[in-house]
């Protein structure tokens, strides 16, 4: 086992990727000697060249744009898309073309494109520099849309996306680039429909926190601070929202009768509703309480200094949490 960084799993994922297989190609802005922003493709430049490690112009439809014509002639490329609130002018052909061309083709055309976004506060940033719009490729038919939220899926869940048929928008939670955690460099990656598992982060009996990306930490320190008034919570990690492991969300709400959702992204009209409709779906006989949502405030996202208020932290969750169990 290697303790590795978020980033630096990433990375790792990335490399052997372009090892394994050489038709994958990253291609972003300033990705190649630079790096990235965020330092995620340090050193692939270096080792795998310009033709592999794809300096682009600051020009998101054109990259992805590109990326569609390469998958089209057999390619594997993986989009960096800078920052999140970036990714707009790219929204077009992220849902008009490449999501739709395997329906539209009868589904003999694949479009094997992995655009790998940095989302979501908690760096102080600047203006369209930490938004979550996971929610719109979510509701986007033909996409697959998920999130690591630990080194460990960070380093398997990227080489899955990378060899899945399908296009994937893979969100990378910015603010815990820097979270360590152990990587098992040797293990297998998995078959690319493991991509659409969640995973139980901690287990428990009383109710059941879903979170995934930023929030799966969050919601493991909630867990820890009830432990210790003795409420015994249980952790979901979506990783995918599309698709969505339902029939797990189901299986840990039937068992402790209460749940509470936890995003960075607004509220309303957010992934937390598609959630709690389908668990109220799934357990309505077995739920006492509602479920709650905990997320950001349907406003655009606040400057820095105002950021710790508008982002869900330990004190609103346990709120929630104490809300649910007093019903």
């Amino acid at each position: 086992m290697t303790t590795l960084t978020l980033a630096g799993a990433i990375n790792a994922g990335l490399r052997r990727a372009l090892e394994n297989d050489p038709k994958v190609l990253l291609m972003g802005e300033d990705i190649g000697a630079l790096g990235g922003v965020f330092r995620v493709t340090d050193g692939l430049h270096k080792d795998f060249g310009g033709e592999r490690v794809v300096d682009t112009p600051l020009a998101e439809a054109g990259i992805v744009g590109t990326a569609i014509g390469l998958a089209m002639r057999g390619y594997r490329p993986v989009c960096e898309i800078q920052f999140d609130g970036f990714i707009f002018p790219a929204f077009d052909q992220i849902t008009t073309q490449l999501a739709k061309m395997h329906y539209r083709s009868q589904g003999r055309i694949n479009l094997p494109v992995v655009i790998r976004v940095p989302y979501g506060g908690g760096i102080g940033a600047i203006e369209h520099h930490s938004e979550s719009p996971e929610a719109l490729f979510a509701h986007t038919p033909g996409l697959r849309v998920v999130s690591p939220a630990t080194p460990a899926d960070g380093f398997a869940m990227i080489q899955q996306a990378i060899a899945s048929p399908d296009p994937v928008l893979f969100f990378e939670p910015k603010g815990r680039y820097w979270d360590k955690g152990e990587v098992d460099l040797d293990a297998a990656a998995g078959a690319p429909e493991g991509l659409g598992v969640a995973r139980i982060a901690r287990a428990g009996t009383d109710l059941t926190i879903v979170a995934y990306g930023p929030t799966v930490a969050t919601a493991l320190k909630v867990a820890e601070a009830a432990a210790a008034e003795g409420t015994s919570i249980e952790v979901v990690d979506l990783r995918s929202l599309s698709p969505l492991d339902t029939a797990t969300l189901a299986e840990s709400v039937r068992r402790t009768g209460h749940c509470v959702v936890v995003h960075e992204a607004p509220v309303f009209f957010g992934a937390g509703a598609e959630i709690a409709a389908r668990i109220t779906e799934a357990c309505f006989f077995h739920l006492e309480a509602p479920v709650l949502r905990v997320g950001g405030f349907h406003v655009p996202y606040p400057v820095s200094k105002l950021e710790h208020d508008y982002l869900p932290g330990l004190d609103r969750v346990l709120d929630a949490v104490d809300r649910a169990l007093s019903y």
